[in-house]
């Protein structure tokens, strides 16, 4: 599993919103939450983790974007996240505000 983590730990990266729109648009972006670790939700999606998924999604930790993210993001097209790519899916998280 390190080694899993060692190669995501290579995938982390910032984009701004604009940039993560035509994943919005084929249905692939998952928002995690704050008070989640990124990569360690990348780690369980990508080891089949699924009873903690599943938790995480119950928890609502871990969901698709909705319509009112979507349009206030549409409105600061510059604003950034922290991303992580987990094919087919690219999770984000919003970055804190500096």
């Amino acid at each position: 599993m390190s080694d899993l983590r060692a190669e995501l730990i290579e995938n982390l990266d910032e984009a701004e919103w604009e940039w993560l729109i035509p994943h919005v648009q084929r249905d692939a972006v998952i928002v995690v939450a704050m008070e989640l670790d990124l990569l360690d939700v990348g780690v369980a999606i990508a080891s089949d983790r699924l009873s903690l998924v599943q938790t995480w999604i119950d928890a609502a930790l871990i969901l698709k974007p909705s319509l009112t993210q979507v349009g206030e993001w549409n409105s600061r097209r510059t604003k950034r996240f922290i991303t992580l790519i987990v094919q087919p899916y690219v999770l984000v998280q919003e970055k804190a505000a500096a």
